[in-house]
């Protein structure tokens, strides 16, 4: 939908991709039996977030998926900010760290410099193509679940997420694309019917900070079950994930 108030930039919805490595052999329907759903303990952060306002929350609009709620449970969560090259771009890094810096206050964030170290990638680069779908997004969030192998050995179901971020946003609307989109990929696999969240459906005029109810959002989602961040025992390798 769009109406008269909103400039024509809308956020491209969130797609997942479940690409489950090292998961090959034939299904096995007792998921729950081998991952089970668990939560995890609140981070410090959101333990201790409360909202005065009592603003609410939009969790029934937030996805429930078969790997459980998009939580992470190893912290900080590390995030990789596509290097600058020219000007424009060190501009737009600096309104994408500021992004950072906004989500920070309520979950333990690092920027780093190696891609390969990161849990969530953003790139400023146009997002790709949908197979049929010719119409291009301004912004797009996409995940993967694949099963880490520690350096003791054990392995864990984990995930990661990529964000791309068109360059012909400008101003405003960067550091809005941005933080919406980190929305997603800290876990908020919705969005928001109101336009004063962060969260909302599409750009407004007026870009709204991340809001109480986004933050009362994000709070009960890592206060949900997942089977993110939980061992893979020898037989959950025989499974897949569709």
């Amino acid at each position: 939908m769009r109406s008269s108030h909103k400039p024509p930039i809308f956020l491209g919805l969130a797609i997942a991709i479940l690409c489950i490595g090292l998961l090959l052999s034939q299904p096995t329907p007792a998921t729950e039996d081998i991952i089970p759903l668990k939560p995890h303990p609140l981070p410090t952060s959101l333990a201790q977030w409360e909202d005065l306002t009592q603003s609410g929350d939009y969790f029934d609009q937030i996805e429930a998926l078969k790997v459980g709620y998009l939580v992470w449970s190893q912290l900080p969560i590390k995030v990789y900010i596509e290097q600058p090259t020219d000007d424009q771009g060190l501009s737009w890094f600096g309104e994408i760290a500021s992004a950072v810096e906004a989500w920070k206050a309520y979950l333990p964030l690092e920027i780093v410099a190696d891609s390969n170290l990161a849990d969530i990638q953003i790139f400023r680069r146009r997002p790709p193509l949908e197979p049929g779908n010719l119409r291009a997004s301004s912004a797009e969030t996409r995940y993967q679940v694949f099963v880490r192998r520690r350096e003791d050995g054990t392995q864990m179901l984990s995930h990661r997420f990529i964000i791309w971020l068109s360059p012909t946003q400008t101003g405003k609307y960067i550091s809005s694309a941005a933080r919406h989109e980190l929305g997603h990929a800290l876990g908020i696999w919705g969005h928001s019917p109101t336009q004063t969240d962060v969260m909302y459906f599409a750009q407004v005029r007026e870009p709204p900070p991340i809001s109480p109810r986004d933050i009362n959002t994000l709070k009960r989602i890592y206060s949900q079950p997942t089977r993110l961040g939980w061992p893979v025992t020898l037989s959950s390798q025989n499974t897949h994930f569709p």
